[in-house]
């Protein structure tokens, strides 16, 4: 299968964005016996021109494979040293993030699932956030596919990485699979770990309820692996603990062109990868989380091998040079356009 000029197979209800219309043409909303404040009118209608905006997608060759990655949303968030460099000073981080030309007060978080098409099999590596990121204008998964002739049916594997709520909210969708042909493929100990009765009553509760509503569900139509299991010919997992127990990214070779589908090994491009020691407020074993970056990113930098990361800037795909305390992200160019 190769990228194709026209959707097919159902109809296109979500690319139009009606809904999204009908906020833009309404001069306001009328709520009980009150207009909706002008602060939430301009939200509805950020939003609702999020949904009527294309989402962003990028497709390039690896080898004979095609490869598409989709914007599935984006979110800003404040304080910074918050979230990254927790283990250190906020002038620390926001010196970091100064000499790097960003904002010391913001930071910016993407999430790119990323749809691999083989010839044999139409493979997706991640869901986003489905329905539950409309409100923020996230969900976009579908639209992106569908803009470059995918349609949910056309997808023959589903691949989780791991099992957090950004990788899963777009499995189901109004309580049936989002991808009605597929089967399923996530690490052994990561799904033991989060189906566990143990994690009720802990922090990980919350992100248990999910998995317990979108995953559990698909599992007699899941295969679990672990290090080195294979997802299709070309493409392996490897075991890449510490952002959550058994995290897996995948190594993906065609035609001697390579390409590391990273995860959330690195979740941003400066403060995780320049600084790979600094501890991250949503890795759940930080010390093994950042033992995991090094030895990723060594080997990346080393290999000179391009990779993918989730929550690299769109389109999420660079290069890592490896520096005296880290790693500098090199965006790609034109390296599989020739």
């Amino acid at each position: 299968m190769t990228f194709k000029d026209e959707p097919k197979g159902m109809e296109r209800r979500t690319l139009l964005g009606s809904a999204g219309l009908a906020v833009l043409a309404a001069p306001a909303i009328w709520s009980g016996q009150a207009l909706m404040s002008s602060k939430a009118l301009a939200q509805e209608k950020k939003l609702a021109i999020d949904r009527v905006t294309p989402p962003d997608i990028h497709k390039f060759k690896l080898g004979s494979f095609d490869v598409l990655v989709v914007k599935d949303g984006s979110r800003a968030s404040g304080t910074p040293n918050e979230t990254f460099g927790t283990n250190q000073s906020a002038e620390t981080v926001s010196a970091l993030l100064a000499d790097n030309f960003l904002p010391t007060d913001q930071f910016v978080n993407g999430f790119s699932p990323t749809l691999i098409d083989t010839g044999s099999d139409v493979i997706l590596f991640d869901t986003g956030f489905g329905q539950s990121g409309h409100a923020m204008g996230a969900g976009r998964l579908v639209e992106g596919m569908a803009s470059a002739g995918y349609m949910p049916g056309d997808v023959t594997k589903v691949v989780l990485t791991h099992l957090h709520g950004d990788h899963i909210g777009g499995l189901m969708e109004d309580g049936k699979p989002a991808f009605p042909k597929a089967t399923y493929i996530t690490g052994q100990t990561e799904y033991d770990f989060w189906v566990d009765g143990a994690r009720a009553g802990t922090p990980a509760e919350g992100n248990q309820k999910a998995v317990l509503a979108n995953v559990k569900p698909l599992a007699d139509k899941m295969t679990f692996i672990g290090e080195g299991g294979e997802v299709a010919p070309g493409i392996t997992g490897m075991l890449a603990a510490g952002h959550t127990p058994g995290m897996m990214i995948f190594n993906v070779e065609s035609q001697g062109k390579r390409l590391i589908l990273t995860a959330d090994t690195a979740n941003h491009f400066v403060l995780s990868l320049q600084r790979p020691d600094w501890e991250v407020k949503f890795d759940m074993d930080k010390a093994k989380a950042a033992a995991t970056r090094k030895r990723v990113f060594d080997m990346i930098a080393t290999d000179k091998v391009a990779f993918l990361g989730y929550h690299m800037p769109f389109p999420a795909v660079g290069y890592a040079e490896k520096q005296e305390t880290g790693y500098r992200f090199v965006p790609k160019s034109y390296q599989f356009d020739i």
